[in-house]
């Protein structure tokens, strides 16, 4: 019995290693493409769960996925809506591992086979570099997965002969619970899905297990990964937080209707696949596992929207509302950082702008100045959140640099317009209102442009706030020849000078802001022409 048992943790040891390695691999290997694939193919929810459902099986680890998708739904590049469809994708992706193991794995000794694959997998990991490594680890980690299935077959051979599930026969409800209970536990033991799967399919090809307790064992293992996702959780983000609670109600709801019609839901598997794919208890219980999911896809899949808003009733956002989607989990992945840190800023522009227009145009209320407040909070956490990425490579660099230029002018910005709301010039010095009304105007127009998102209408905007910013300097001569006329004593003059000083500074940096918003919204920003405007402004 010792040595059954030593030979089956040996047999899951290797399954898991093999995935591991082949899971690293592939999404090593993928880099970018992996999260290319997630922002340009989730624009619904059936091409979402066709993401999900393709990448998984691609990896071999709804993990992946998952983790995948949190990253770009906290980066703001994924709704959460569209996310929900990659999570079930995801959890339909998982159950191809149940097909490969019983369409190769029981079926052939492939990992005899594929003992020369892994040779060759291990050394090109060993004496390749970059992108042929990983490919070797890949193919490795696809080599020991067979040998792992191997091992298990054997040791089930022989634990078939010393335990007795007879006591755990499907026939009722407490017994078929117990099962799926058991299958969960496997999951959680195991930490993964993939392997409890493959466990119970070498189990049922060595007459351990019936087919309606490898059925029940399975809907077990389905639900056993929600653990492992909520565990995951703990700690983590919100969007991280609504993504599990999803994973959980999506895999309880399919596993408790999957429960209660088993019997006859697997007959009527059974009698599909007996029919098409000859008669083979593990493909019926590959059938089986696909079918629940699907049937789980047709249930939930229309209500998306309402999963939303259940895990947001249940899961509410307590962050700033500014800086929510800058997760640090992104530390790893830079360009995702960066554009958390972008959508951020854009949003603290267009804030600064329309507060710092009410301003000019003589509004004053503590609202106004409560939200400028937040935006400097805003940007100083954005700069701390950015300060914490690892070096970056130079494809991303000019992006970063524009971004750490946008947090420096709009802070100043918000800063400036708080300063303004205590001067009592503003709106009393003729030179000084005409100033304020051209500047409060051209700050609408750049608010707008930015939450349209037309480049045409920031760059018009640049150009008219540098004009301004020389046409404004009209205002110290005019107000200093009001002095000289005794129609301003001293202090009022220079108050005037301070206040025309401070509108300079505000249309200097808003210029700049949007001028850098402008570059970030190219995708790349022309560096060059970043130091020529910081040497011509005198920065």
């Amino acid at each position: 019995m010792i040595s059954t048992v030593s030979t089956l943790i040996g047999g899951i040891g290797l399954f898991l290693l093999g995935m591991i390695l082949m899971t690293d691999g592939l999404k090593a290997v993928a880099g970018d493409a992996l999260r290319a694939m997630l922002a340009n193919f989730t624009g619904s929810r059936t091409k979402a769960l066709a993401t999900g459902a393709g990448i998984t099986a691609l990896v071999q680890s709804s993990s992946a996925t998952t983790l995948a998708t949190i990253g770009f739904v906290s980066a703001g590049l994924l709704t959460f809506n569209n996310a929900i469809g990659v999570v079930i994708g995801a959890n339909l992706g998982t159950t191809s591992t149940g097909w490969i193991v019983s369409l190769l794995g029981l079926k052939f000794s492939l990992g005899t086979i594929l003992l020369p694959v892994i040779g060759i997998g291990a050394l090109m990991r060993l004496l390749g570099r970059a992108r042929l490594a990983h490919t070797g680890s890949a193919l490795a980690g696809f080599g020991v997965i067979f040998v792992g299935i191997d091992v298990m077959q054997d040791s089930m051979g022989g634990l078939a002969e010393q335990v007795d599930l007879s006591q755990f026969s499907t026939a009722g409800i407490q017994a078929r619970l117990m099962l799926v209970m058991i299958g969960a536990v496997m999951t959680v033991l195991m930490q993964s899905s993939s392997a409890a799967v493959a466990t119970t399919l070498t189990a049922l090809a060595a007459g351990t297990i019936s087919v309606e307790q490898a059925a029940a064992l399975v809907i077990g293992q389905n639900l056993g990964t929600t653990v492992t996702a909520c565990i995951a959780a703990i700690g983590a983000s919100v969007p991280a937080k609504r993504t599990a609670f999803v994973h959980v109600i999506f895999n309880l709801g399919t596993g408790t209707i999957a429960f209660f019609i088993l019997p006859a839901f697997v007959a009527g598997v059974d009698l599909v696949t007996e029919r098409w794919l000859g008669r083979e208890e593990a493909l019926t219980i590959a059938a089986f596992h696909t079918a629940f999911n699907l049937l789980g896809v047709a249930v939930f899949l229309p209500l998306t929207s309402h999963l939303a808003s259940l895990a947001t009733y249940f899961i509410p956002e307590i962050r700033p509302t500014l800086t929510r989607n800058q997760d640090l989990s992104m530390r790893d992945v830079p360009s995702l950082a960066v554009n958390a840190a972008h959508d951020t800023l854009r949003q603290c522009a267009v804030i600064t702008l329309l507060n710092a227009s009410a301003r000019l145009r003589g509004e004053d209320s503590p609202h106004i100045e409560q939200v400028l407040v937040e935006v400097r909070q805003a940007t100083h956490e954005t700069g701390n959140f950015l300060a914490r990425l690892p070096s970056v490579e130079a494809a991303i660099l000019g992006r970063l640099t524009a971004v750490l230029h946008v947090i420096d002018h709009v802070t100043q910005c918000a800063r400036d317009a708080e300063w303004l709301s205590d001067s009592r010039r503003l709106r009393t010095m003729p030179a000084l209102r005409v100033q304020a009304d051209r500047l409060a105007a051209l700050f609408m127009s750049g608010a707008e442009g930015l939450t349209d998102g037309d480049p045409d209408d920031l760059a018009i905007v640049t150009v008219q706030l540098e004009e301004a910013l020389s046409s404004g300097e009209d205002a110290r001569p005019a107000i200093l020849q009001s002095a000289a006329r005794h129609a301003l004593n001293i202090d009022e003059a220079l108050d005037g000078l301070d206040v025309q000083r401070a509108l300079e500074r505000l249309a200097h940096h808003a210029g700049r802001s949007l001028y850098y918003l402008h570059q970030l919204d190219q995708r790349t920003p022309d560096t060059a022409s970043l130091a020529e405007l910081d040497v011509r402004t005198g920065e």
